[in-house]
């Protein structure tokens, strides 16, 4: 019975490191996601220059919701 409550404490004192583990993995997606999304846009500005006021303020909208992940990330490696 004591072995039991022992591995209890040992995995709960674990879970800080695990939170920042999970947090590293959880940062991978989002920041493949902004270089693709900066990149094209970027080719996009350059194919078209006119376009280049609302292909910018699209991207930044995108921008945000991609770093809305992240944040999530961040926030679930905390809770978890």
């Amino acid at each position: 019975m004591n072995d039991i409550i022992l591995a209890q404490a040992d995995t709960l004192a674990e879970a800080p490191q695990l939170g920042a583990v999970g947090y590293g993995i959880a940062t991978i997606g989002p920041g493949i996601g902004i270089g693709i999304l900066a990149g094209k846009a970027m080719e996009s500005m350059a194919r078209q220059p006119e376009m280049a006021g609302r292909i910018s303020t699209t991207m930044f909208i995108a921008l945000g919701m991609v770093e809305a992940l992240a944040l999530i990330g961040i926030v679930a490696g905390f809770l978890f």
